[in-house]
């Protein structure tokens, strides 16, 4: 992310510590698809990441091509699929995510880059077991989309409730509203609020 946005974001007497402490911001869009993005985040949901990525290699080595594309796995049987370890509701979810990008639900990235962030939650909600959170995923982490503030993520919340030394994590609508003064660069400050939480984790309770 940009020099502006680390000097906009230190115009937070609390966030500016947490900046100097982090350090530069660590993030950069992959280059997948929308539709394999979404394919790996549905593999990752309510899973150790080491076991996602397991079956996510046995899914892949189903197929000839270096990813499993959407004809091919609406061709292919629950069971081949339920093998590779997902559950009944995932491959549900696979095969919707499929049939959604065959139908140009799921955009391609072209597409994708001329859709506004809410036209894009909008569309891939749609799909089963795609909630706003995994497409504010989507765009930070594959698009690139610099001003997204995933306000229902624990990590977030507790990054925040870390660094202002509160008691409770702060409600998801209260965040937002708090989250407008850190307008355009909203991604940056979801990281860095990650990165706090990532530093609680290590402080043990006395």
């Amino acid at each position: 992310m940009s020099v502006a946005a680390i000097r906009h974001l230190s115009r937070d007497p609390v966030m500016k510590p947490l900046i100097k402490r982090v350090g530069p911001v660590q993030m950069a869009a992959d280059k997948r698809s929308p539709y394999e993005a979404l394919v790996r985040a549905i593999a990752h949901q309510q899973l150790h990441g080491r076991a996602a990525e397991m079956i996510l290699g046995r899914f892949v080595a189903l197929f000839p091509t270096p990813f499993p594309q959407p004809a091919d796995v609406l061709n292919t049987r629950d069971d081949a699929l339920r093998a590779c370890g997902f559950s009944g509701s995932k491959v549900a979810a696979i095969r919707d995510i499929s049939a959604k990008t065959l139908d140009g639900v799921v955009p391609t990235r072209r597409v994708a880059s001329r859709l506004s962030d809410e036209d894009l939650i909008e569309r891939l909600t749609q799909i089963r077991g795609v909630g706003r959170w995994t497409v504010e995923m989507l765009l930070i982490f594959c698009l690139g989309r610099p001003d997204i503030l995933p306000v229902d993520d624990f990590g977030v919340r507790e990054g925040y409730r870390l660094i202002h030394g509160l008691e409770e994590q702060p409600k998801p609508r209260a965040l937002a509203a708090i989250g407008e003064a850190w307008a355009p660069f909203r991604s940056t400050a979801a990281w860095y609020l990650w990165r706090a939480a990532d530093e609680g984790k290590k402080i043990k309770p006395v």
